[in-house]
């Protein structure tokens, strides 16, 4: 005999993952210290050493990847004069969805002086993920932030490629109170036929923006001249520097990122290498 057993959307809500991070790093005596550490959920986070007074922190996610309804938050603030390198232990991995979306909200804070490199390893999208993410930045006039984040859609080494599914990116980043980059990226439904489009990412399957606050039309010009294996443009405005990426596939994405992170004088994370 077989029952069949409703799903209540509360029942749902209550299998779903959540978790939160906020951090709080204070420079003291040239040397930056967590001042202030909350973990919830399934999100950690380690601090494996400082190097040069810069400390590091690296995001774990206890889960092993998100799915429809699974909700993460991070917030990081980066204090006067403190330095801070931020990424994750491995690529987020966003799994088949019912339905919902798997949200995620990052949120950060530079204070003056002070010095963020956010550069979390990919996020890997499957067949009918959903993932909506919001990035909002608050920068102190001097504060300098350089910020990568990619995303792949399927895992070709693995023969897995998403052909459907939602990914929704929103950006918001404002540099000494005043609105310095704003954007919205979405792609809904048939993804994997909309990137196929010379418009899109030309068949392409990862991408990757890179924001580098100050920056220049110097900065954006020595990017341009890199010899990556993927399609890549820099432009500048507002006083920051902006890098596009696209790739046939996640290493390929992974290669050309360390070559444009290295061109910056930015020292890798050591789990990227590994």
């Amino acid at each position: 005999m077989s029952v069949a057993v409703a799903c209540h959307p509360d029942i749902f809500a209550a299998n779903r993952a959540s978790g939160r991070i906020t951090l709080d790093a204070k420079a003291s005596g040239g040397v930056t210290r967590r001042a202030r550490v909350h973990e919830a959920g399934s999100l950690r986070v380690r601090f494996p050493n400082v190097a040069d007074g810069a400390l590091e922190a690296v995001i774990v996610n206890t889960g092993g990847g998100m799915t429809g309804g699974d909700r993460f938050s991070i917030g990081i603030a980066v204090d006067e004069d403190a330095r801070l390198v931020a990424g994750t232990a491995a690529a987020e991995k966003i799994y088949r969805s019912t339905g919902r979306d798997a949200e995620v909200d990052i949120s950060i804070k530079i204070g003056a002086g002070g010095r963020l490199a956010w550069l979390p390893q990919e996020t890997i999208l499957f067949d009918r993920a959903r993932l909506s993410r919001r990035i909002t930045v608050d920068l102190a006039a001097n504060a300098s932030l350089l910020m990568a984040e990619a995303v792949v859609f399927g895992r070709t080494a693995m023969g897995e490629a998403m052909q459907a599914g939602h990914w929704s990116d929103h950006w918001r980043v404002r540099r000494g109170g005043k609105l310095v980059f704003a954007e919205n990226a979405r792609l809904d439904g048939a993804v994997a036929d909309r990137l196929r489009a010379s418009a899109v990412a030309n068949d392409g399957i990862a991408l990757a923006t890179v924001l580098i606050a100050p920056g220049d039309e110097k900065t954006a010009a020595a990017l341009r001249v890199l010899a990556l294996q993927g399609e890549a443009g820099a432009s500048s405005w507002n006083g920051i520097a902006v890098a596009r990426l696209i790739a046939r596939d996640g290493l390929t994405l992974r290669r050309d990122l360390t070559a444009l992170i290295a061109a910056l004088d930015q020292p890798l994370p050591r789990l990227w290498l590994q």
